[in-house]
Protein backbone atom coordinates (compact mmCIF):
# COMPACT_ATOMS: atom_id res chain seq x y z
CA UNK A 1 0.00 0.00 0.00
CA UNK A 2 1.45 3.32 -0.81
CA UNK A 3 2.08 5.92 1.91
CA UNK A 4 1.00 9.76 1.42
CA UNK A 5 1.66 12.50 3.52
CA UNK A 6 -1.96 14.63 4.74
CA UNK A 7 -3.02 17.41 3.73
CA UNK A 8 -4.75 20.23 6.15
CA UNK A 9 -6.95 23.08 4.51
CA UNK A 10 -6.27 25.79 5.80
CA UNK A 11 -8.51 28.60 3.89
CA UNK A 12 -10.18 27.97 0.54
CA UNK A 13 -7.67 30.80 -1.21
CA UNK A 14 -4.69 28.79 0.56
CA UNK A 15 -2.45 25.99 -1.09
CA UNK A 16 -2.47 22.70 0.41
CA UNK A 17 0.33 22.33 2.59
CA UNK A 18 1.61 19.11 3.69
CA UNK A 19 1.31 18.04 7.34
CA UNK A 20 4.50 16.17 9.00
CA UNK A 21 3.01 13.47 10.02
CA UNK A 22 3.00 10.18 6.90
CA UNK A 23 -0.04 8.24 7.00
CA UNK A 24 -1.69 5.46 4.84
CA UNK A 25 -3.71 5.85 2.03
CA UNK A 26 -7.41 4.73 1.93
CA UNK A 27 -8.10 1.16 2.85
CA UNK A 28 -11.12 0.03 0.52
CA UNK A 29 -11.63 -2.23 2.82
CA UNK A 30 -11.54 -0.56 5.82
CA UNK A 31 -13.45 2.50 3.42
CA UNK A 32 -16.19 -0.18 1.92
CA UNK A 33 -18.87 2.57 3.31
CA UNK A 34 -16.59 5.89 1.62
CA UNK A 35 -18.76 7.71 -0.96
CA UNK A 36 -16.03 6.34 -3.58
CA UNK A 37 -15.62 2.90 -2.64
CA UNK A 38 -19.15 2.48 -2.73
CA UNK A 39 -18.93 3.59 -6.55
CA UNK A 40 -17.08 0.02 -7.22
CA UNK A 41 -16.83 -2.60 -4.35
CA UNK A 42 -20.90 -3.54 -4.66
CA UNK A 43 -19.90 -4.16 -8.68
CA UNK A 44 -17.47 -6.82 -7.42
CA UNK A 45 -14.60 -5.15 -9.67
CA UNK A 46 -10.99 -6.47 -10.35
CA UNK A 47 -8.49 -5.59 -8.04
CA UNK A 48 -6.58 -3.52 -10.88
CA UNK A 49 -9.95 -1.37 -11.58
CA UNK A 50 -10.06 -0.60 -7.65
CA UNK A 51 -6.16 0.58 -7.65
CA UNK A 52 -7.46 2.98 -10.88
CA UNK A 53 -9.61 4.43 -8.39
CA UNK A 54 -7.59 4.86 -5.78
CA UNK A 55 -4.99 6.96 -8.74
CA UNK A 56 -7.27 9.37 -9.15
CA UNK A 57 -7.65 10.57 -5.36
CA UNK A 58 -5.27 12.88 -5.26
CA UNK A 59 -4.74 14.09 -1.59
CA UNK A 60 -6.59 13.83 1.59
CA UNK A 61 -7.44 16.85 3.26
CA UNK A 62 -8.78 18.15 6.61
CA UNK A 63 -11.07 20.87 6.73
CA UNK A 64 -11.78 22.89 10.12
CA UNK A 65 -15.03 23.49 11.40
CA UNK A 66 -16.42 26.76 9.51
CA UNK A 67 -13.77 26.21 6.56
CA UNK A 68 -15.08 26.61 3.11
CA UNK A 69 -15.37 23.94 0.47
CA UNK A 70 -16.42 25.65 -2.61
CA UNK A 71 -18.43 28.57 -3.39
CA UNK A 72 -21.33 29.34 -6.20
CA UNK A 73 -19.46 29.66 -9.86
CA UNK A 74 -16.29 28.13 -8.33
CA UNK A 75 -14.76 25.76 -11.32
CA UNK A 76 -15.43 22.04 -10.64
CA UNK A 77 -12.52 19.94 -9.49
CA UNK A 78 -12.58 17.50 -7.23
CA UNK A 79 -15.43 15.31 -5.83
CA UNK A 80 -15.33 15.02 -2.28
CA UNK A 81 -15.83 11.70 -0.24
CA UNK A 82 -16.43 12.70 3.42
CA UNK A 83 -14.11 10.06 5.61
CA UNK A 84 -15.17 11.85 8.99
CA UNK A 85 -16.92 14.85 10.16
CA UNK A 86 -20.23 16.49 8.30
CA UNK A 87 -20.62 19.54 6.10
CA UNK A 88 -23.74 21.74 5.52
CA UNK A 89 -24.26 23.06 1.70
CA UNK A 90 -25.94 26.03 1.41
CA UNK A 91 -27.13 29.11 -1.16
CA UNK A 92 -27.11 32.76 0.02
CA UNK A 93 -29.31 35.48 -1.92
CA UNK A 94 -28.62 38.77 -2.88
CA UNK A 95 -30.52 40.67 0.19
CA UNK A 96 -28.15 38.26 2.61
CA UNK A 97 -30.44 35.75 3.74
CA UNK A 98 -29.53 32.14 3.59
CA UNK A 99 -30.93 28.77 2.82
CA UNK A 100 -29.69 25.43 3.73
CA UNK A 101 -29.71 22.69 1.02
CA UNK A 102 -28.21 20.08 2.74
CA UNK A 103 -26.18 18.00 5.82
CA UNK A 104 -23.76 15.72 4.48
CA UNK A 105 -21.95 13.28 6.16
CA UNK A 106 -19.08 10.54 6.50
CA UNK A 107 -19.07 8.28 3.63
CA UNK A 108 -21.38 10.61 1.47
CA UNK A 109 -20.10 12.65 -1.53
CA UNK A 110 -19.82 16.24 -2.02
CA UNK A 111 -19.86 18.47 -5.28
CA UNK A 112 -22.04 16.26 -7.31
CA UNK A 113 -24.44 18.97 -8.30
CA UNK A 114 -22.04 20.70 -10.42
CA UNK A 115 -21.15 17.77 -12.68
CA UNK A 116 -23.83 19.52 -15.37
CA UNK A 117 -22.87 23.24 -15.22
CA UNK A 118 -18.62 22.30 -14.85
CA UNK A 119 -19.14 24.98 -11.50
CA UNK A 120 -20.51 24.15 -8.21
CA UNK A 121 -23.58 25.77 -7.56
CA UNK A 122 -23.80 25.91 -3.58
CA UNK A 123 -21.36 27.17 -1.01
CA UNK A 124 -20.12 24.47 1.35
CA UNK A 125 -18.42 24.50 5.32
CA UNK A 126 -17.25 22.24 7.03
CA UNK A 127 -19.57 21.53 10.57
CA UNK A 128 -16.90 20.12 12.36
CA UNK A 129 -13.29 19.00 12.03
CA UNK A 130 -13.93 17.06 8.33
CA UNK A 131 -11.45 14.41 6.77
CA UNK A 132 -12.41 13.94 3.50
CA UNK A 133 -10.82 12.57 0.19
CA UNK A 134 -10.55 14.97 -3.00
CA UNK A 135 -11.24 13.05 -6.12
CA UNK A 136 -9.88 14.58 -9.51
CA UNK A 137 -13.34 15.17 -10.98
CA UNK A 138 -12.00 15.41 -14.86
CA UNK A 139 -9.52 12.17 -14.25
CA UNK A 140 -12.95 10.40 -12.26
CA UNK A 141 -14.99 10.92 -15.63
CA UNK A 142 -11.77 9.65 -17.89
CA UNK A 143 -11.70 6.55 -15.55
CA UNK A 144 -15.88 6.30 -15.76
CA UNK A 145 -15.04 6.08 -19.99
CA UNK A 146 -12.91 3.23 -19.04
CA UNK A 147 -14.77 1.11 -16.66
CA UNK A 148 -18.66 1.53 -17.76
CA UNK A 149 -19.94 -0.43 -14.28
CA UNK A 150 -18.86 3.52 -12.54
CA UNK A 151 -21.30 5.59 -14.91
CA UNK A 152 -24.56 2.87 -13.59
CA UNK A 153 -23.10 3.31 -10.12
CA UNK A 154 -22.97 7.08 -10.54
CA UNK A 155 -26.58 7.11 -11.93
CA UNK A 156 -27.42 5.11 -9.02
CA UNK A 157 -25.90 7.75 -6.47
CA UNK A 158 -27.85 10.63 -8.27
CA UNK A 159 -31.00 9.07 -8.23
CA UNK A 160 -30.87 8.31 -5.06
CA UNK A 161 -30.13 12.28 -4.46
CA UNK A 162 -33.16 12.73 -6.24
CA UNK A 163 -35.64 10.78 -4.25
CA UNK A 164 -34.23 12.31 -0.80
CA UNK A 165 -35.09 16.08 -2.80
CA UNK A 166 -38.19 14.72 -3.70
CA UNK A 167 -39.10 13.16 -0.20
CA UNK A 168 -37.74 16.62 1.13
CA UNK A 169 -39.74 18.38 -0.94
CA UNK A 170 -42.83 16.14 0.48
CA UNK A 171 -41.58 16.71 3.66
CA UNK A 172 -41.34 20.59 4.09
CA UNK A 173 -45.07 20.58 2.09
CA UNK A 174 -47.74 19.53 3.83
CA UNK A 175 -46.32 18.37 7.45
CA UNK A 176 -46.45 20.16 10.80
CA UNK A 177 -43.59 20.99 12.49
CA UNK A 178 -43.33 17.76 14.38
CA UNK A 179 -44.00 15.85 11.68
CA UNK A 180 -40.84 17.59 9.62
CA UNK A 181 -38.18 17.00 12.72
CA UNK A 182 -39.19 13.36 13.28
CA UNK A 183 -38.58 12.76 9.84
CA UNK A 184 -35.45 14.96 9.65
CA UNK A 185 -34.33 12.59 12.08
CA UNK A 186 -35.55 9.22 10.85
CA UNK A 187 -34.07 10.53 7.69
CA UNK A 188 -30.34 10.75 9.68
CA UNK A 189 -31.09 7.43 11.36
CA UNK A 190 -31.40 5.68 7.90
CA UNK A 191 -28.30 7.58 6.25
CA UNK A 192 -25.84 6.30 9.38
CA UNK A 193 -27.31 3.11 9.41
CA UNK A 194 -26.20 2.84 5.45
CA UNK A 195 -22.84 3.90 7.18
CA UNK A 196 -22.30 1.33 9.42
CA UNK A 197 -22.84 4.01 12.24
CA UNK A 198 -25.21 3.33 15.25
CA UNK A 199 -29.22 4.32 13.91
CA UNK A 200 -30.34 5.52 17.26
CA UNK A 201 -27.54 7.12 18.60
CA UNK A 202 -25.48 9.74 16.62
CA UNK A 203 -24.18 13.35 17.00
CA UNK A 204 -26.00 16.26 15.45
CA UNK A 205 -22.89 18.36 14.14
CA UNK A 206 -25.60 21.13 12.88
CA UNK A 207 -27.05 23.53 15.27
CA UNK A 208 -30.55 24.10 16.35
CA UNK A 209 -30.69 27.05 13.99
CA UNK A 210 -29.19 25.43 11.21
CA UNK A 211 -32.16 22.14 11.82
CA UNK A 212 -34.70 24.80 11.57
CA UNK A 213 -33.74 26.68 8.21
CA UNK A 214 -33.62 22.84 6.54
CA UNK A 215 -36.68 22.54 7.62
CA UNK A 216 -38.81 26.06 7.60
CA UNK A 217 -39.17 26.23 10.85
CA UNK A 218 -37.91 28.44 13.55
CA UNK A 219 -35.11 27.52 16.11
CA UNK A 220 -37.14 28.16 18.66
CA UNK A 221 -40.10 25.67 17.12
CA UNK A 222 -36.67 23.37 17.16
CA UNK A 223 -36.10 23.73 20.13
CA UNK A 224 -39.69 23.09 21.90
CA UNK A 225 -40.12 19.96 19.59
CA UNK A 226 -37.56 18.09 21.18
CA UNK A 227 -38.81 19.21 24.38
CA UNK A 228 -41.44 17.32 23.76
CA UNK A 229 -39.82 13.92 22.54
CA UNK A 230 -37.86 14.12 25.25
CA UNK A 231 -40.93 14.04 27.32
CA UNK A 232 -42.75 11.42 25.57
CA UNK A 233 -39.47 9.24 26.12
CA UNK A 234 -38.89 9.24 22.28
CA UNK A 235 -35.63 10.94 22.08
CA UNK A 236 -32.67 11.55 25.10
CA UNK A 237 -29.87 14.61 24.08
CA UNK A 238 -26.92 15.68 25.69
CA UNK A 239 -25.64 18.89 24.25
CA UNK A 240 -25.37 17.76 20.22
CA UNK A 241 -25.75 14.03 21.11
CA UNK A 242 -28.91 12.55 20.52
CA UNK A 243 -30.44 9.33 21.07
CA UNK A 244 -33.44 7.93 19.02
CA UNK A 245 -35.69 5.41 21.95
CA UNK A 246 -38.85 4.76 19.66
CA UNK A 247 -37.49 4.68 15.72
CA UNK A 248 -40.54 2.93 14.93
CA UNK A 249 -43.36 5.83 16.45
CA UNK A 250 -41.00 8.86 15.30
CA UNK A 251 -41.38 7.28 11.94
CA UNK A 252 -44.77 7.10 12.27
CA UNK A 253 -45.44 10.51 12.98
CA UNK A 254 -42.89 11.31 10.23
CA UNK A 255 -45.55 10.01 8.01
CA UNK A 256 -48.18 11.96 9.06
CA UNK A 257 -50.21 8.96 11.79
CA UNK A 258 -49.82 10.99 14.67
CA UNK A 259 -53.18 10.45 15.91
CA UNK A 260 -53.65 11.61 19.33
CA UNK A 261 -50.77 12.83 20.19
CA UNK A 262 -50.98 16.66 18.70
CA UNK A 263 -54.45 16.98 19.81
CA UNK A 264 -53.54 15.69 23.12
CA UNK A 265 -50.57 18.26 23.83
CA UNK A 266 -51.82 20.80 21.70
CA UNK A 267 -52.62 23.22 24.62
CA UNK A 268 -48.63 22.47 25.89
CA UNK A 269 -47.26 23.50 22.68
CA UNK A 270 -49.03 26.90 22.80
CA UNK A 271 -48.56 27.58 26.05
CA UNK A 272 -44.66 25.65 27.06
CA UNK A 273 -41.42 27.75 26.57
CA UNK A 274 -38.72 27.34 24.20
CA UNK A 275 -36.30 24.39 25.28
CA UNK A 276 -32.56 25.52 25.03
CA UNK A 277 -30.43 24.34 22.56
CA UNK A 278 -28.45 21.13 23.92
Amino acid sequence: MRETAVFEVRDHTEALRPRPAVQQTCDPVACRYCGIYTLCLPLGLERSDMSLLESIVRRKAIFKRGQLFFRPGQRFDYIYAIRSGSVKSYLCTEDGRTQITGFHIAGELLGLSALAARRYTCEARALETTSVCMVDAAQFEELAQEIPSLQYQMLTIMSKQIRHDEELMLLLGKRSAAEKLAGYLVGLSKRYAARNYSPTEFHLSMSRGDIGNYLGISEETVCRILGRFRDEKLITTHRRHIRLHDIKRLSAMADGDCTGYSDARSSKMRTAPAIPAG
